[in-house]
């Protein structure tokens, strides 16, 4: 039995990755689902999966945040990251923090049993094919000296939505924050890239494939 919770905070992405496991010969068995951080440390502490499926971006918290907690709190658990975010954006970012593996949403039929199956049964970290070419990346140091991995986590998040064209208001909705705290993100972000402008920020996460 494949133990599974799965943390998401849109409810059809939960029930679309509940079909997928309970429809495939993992013998998977849902032990709980929740929509924020806060709800999967209640779950946490009742109850025991093998794996959990945590969608990087929540209404509460930071996944990136949450991943390093969860690795402090309970270091045996195997976590495996979701994200509508390809995996140049957070998968390296992800397995830093303690992460079993990263999957993108758009790979979530195709590939998520496999996953979970290398993750719970080979007891091995999930490398997909993009996560591969990007962690080969950051072991020659061809990234090394790009000025976004200067950046924090949440000011890389911050990054990655300032490129894709969202206002600021959403951001600080969307990670819970206040518009000011954005502003003095999208400020640091300026110092640490050594640009003036939104738009010399968008011109450099098209250059390099950071836009979704």
């Amino acid at each position: 039995m494949t133990k599974v919770i799965i943390v998401d905070d849109h409810s059809l992405i939960r029930v679309g990755i509940r079909n997928v496991l309970l429809r495939s010969d993992l013998n998977a068995e849902i032990v709980g689902e929740a929509s924020s951080a806060a709800e999967l440390l209640k779950l946490l502490a009742k109850k025991s999966p093998n794996i959990v499926l945590l969608d990087i971006t929540l209404t509460d918290r930071n996944g990136i945040d949450l991943l390093h907690d969860l690795k402090g709190m309970f270091p045996e658990l195997a976590v495996l990251v979701l994200s509508m975010h390809p995996e140049e954006h957070f998968a390296v970012r992800a397995l830093k923090a303690g992460a079993s593996g990263y999957l993108s949403k758009s790979a979530v039929y195709s590939e998520l049993v496999h996953a979970v199956r290398v993750i719970v049964k080979e007891k091995k970290r999930y490398i997909s094919t993009e996560v591969a070419e990007e962690l080969a990346a950051e072991v020659t140091g061809e990234t090394e000296n790009s000025p976004h991995k200067k950046l924090s986590d949440r000011e890389y998040q911050v990054l990655i939505f300032i490129a894709n064209g969202k206002k600021v208001s959403d951001i600080a909705d969307t990670l819970s924050l206040s518009v000011q705290t954005i502003h003095s993100y999208r400020t640091r972000i300026k110092d640490k890239m050594n640009m003036d402008s939104n738009a010399e920020l968008i011109r450099y996460a098209i250059e390099h494939q950071l836009v979704a």
